[in-house]
């Protein structure tokens, strides 16, 4: 109507990609890598979900502020206590890693968020968010969830070797990289082994621990392969580059995926960023850890990494170089065309 305004603008929640992790225990520095890897590349806004333990919460304030605004600007975040709504907490706490079973009540904390992903810590986004956010659009009716299996290959898997509780499909699945539709996961009467009749995700959680508790080795992991395994329909099931392991090189390149388009998110698992058992990954983490918010990114990150990752030729990562190089150097330069465009466009009156 004449002179009505418009309000186009949608509330921040609503425009953010939102991210969620949790952080108990030595894991403040790999958190922090992992958000600096995620807002270097992303182009949406980002909202961050922080779950840590009480102490930790001032340093994420403290450290998150040291940040240039040129960065800052491009997020928000909250940072919330470790709580679990059912059952035990201590037994929570304690199944797996510190606090890691928090991931499992999302759905239940986070009752304003639609979507989101959730990463562990010691994970590298290597490529925008926004490419693994618009998968949400593909998901299909039923599909609820997303992770990447496990393992490419049945023989050597962990699950198809060791498990003795149901898991999905025939490696089981990751749950380090896990994008979740929470809306839907609130609204889903689950099947079960427990009652013939569906249960609510939260209904689920505690009664199906109780049952499996004395079978699982991956703690929350197990948990979600067993939930999946009764519900197939609800999993869309990434390709491997989203969740790159060393497992995918370490006995021989089995990640064709990545192979084709390079590693889209490096998850660095059993603690190779800190070790010298996977000399590839800690390179990564590391050039990604020292490369100063305002520098050139092929000066400052590219260059070092191609260098460092000349050393590494020894070992079985490290003789697929490309690989892990492929995806950054294409971020890398479309962060470029689009400030180039930028640049431009402020520049020049057509």
């Amino acid at each position: 109507k004449p002179g009505e305004q418009k309000h186009s603008k949608e509330p921040s929640s609503l425009q953010c990609m939102h991210l969620a992790v949790v952080a108990c225990g030595d894991r403040l520095e790999e958190t922090l890598i992992m958000l600096k890897s995620a807002v270097l590349f992303s182009n949406r806004r980002l909202c961050f979900h922080i779950f840590a333990e009480d102490s930790l919460k001032p340093e994420f304030e403290k450290k998150l502020k040291e940040w240039p605004s040129s960065y800052t600007k491009k997020f928000e975040y909250n940072i919330y206590p470790i709580t679990f709504s059912v059952g035990n907490a201590q037994e929570w706490k304690k199944l797996f890693k510190p606090c890691a079973a928090q991931r499992l009540f999302l759905p239940v904390i986070l009752k304003d968020v639609d979507s989101l992903l959730y990463v562990d810590t010691d994970v590298l986004f290597l490529r925008p968010i926004d490419d693994i956010w618009h998968t949400l659009k593909e998901f299909n009716s039923t599909q609820l969830a997303a992770m990447a299996p496990e393992h490419e290959i049945p023989k050597i898997g962990w699950y198809s070797r060791f498990a003795r509780h149901p898991y999905y499909g025939t490696t089981g699945v990751n749950s380090g990289v896990m994008l979740m539709n929470l809306t839907r996961i609130r609204n889903t009467q689950f099947k079960n082994s427990m009652i013939p009749s569906g249960l609510t995700w939260e209904e689920m959680l505690y009664p199906l621990y109780q049952k499996y508790k004395n079978y699982i080795t991956w703690g929350d992991q197990d948990l979600l392969n067993i939930i999946f395994y009764f519900n197939p329909e609800c999993l869309y099931v990434f390709p491997c580059q989203w969740n790159y392991r060393p497992d995918h090189c370490m006995y021989g390149s089995n990640c064709k995926g990545a192979e084709e388009e390079g590693v889209s998110i490096l998850h660095g698992n059993r603690g190779v960023y800190h070790d010298d058992k996977q000399p590839t990954f800690k390179a990564l983490y590391e050039v990604i850890r020292d490369f100063p918010f305002e520098d050139n990114l092929f000066q400052s990150l590219y260059y070092p990494l191609q260098s460092k990752f000349l050393d590494t030729v020894h070992t079985l990562c490290g003789r697929i170089p490309q690989v892990f190089l492929k995806q950054i150097e294409k971020t890398m330069k479309k962060v470029y065309e689009n400030r180039v465009i930028v640049y431009l466009g402020a520049n020049h009156r057509y």
